[in-house]
């Protein structure tokens, strides 16, 4: 973690980038005192496209036995 004057990151606007690519963090100061932390932001996972109900069905494995069986035998066992 490295401390940047506020004067500094003014004259010189690259330094931030550089110090944070190479720190991956920044204190910025104004006369000495620490007025902000500045860090770099994390590369947004793109999120995954939204499947048709249609085609998440198509991956689901056939079902053999037909659900009233299925049915039935759960009431019998009741």
């Amino acid at each position: 973690m490295r401390t940047l004057g506020i004067r500094e990151v003014r004259q010189r606007y690259e330094i931030l980038k550089e110090t944070l690519d190479a720190e991956g963090e920044v204190i910025l100061t104004h006369h000495g005192k620490p007025f902000a932390r500045v860090l770099p932001i994390e590369p947004v996972k793109p999120r995954k496209k939204w499947q048709p109900h249609h085609e998440l069905r198509a991956l689901l494995p056939a079902q053999m036995t037909p659900s009233e069986s299925l049915l039935a035998e759960e009431r019998e066992d009741r």
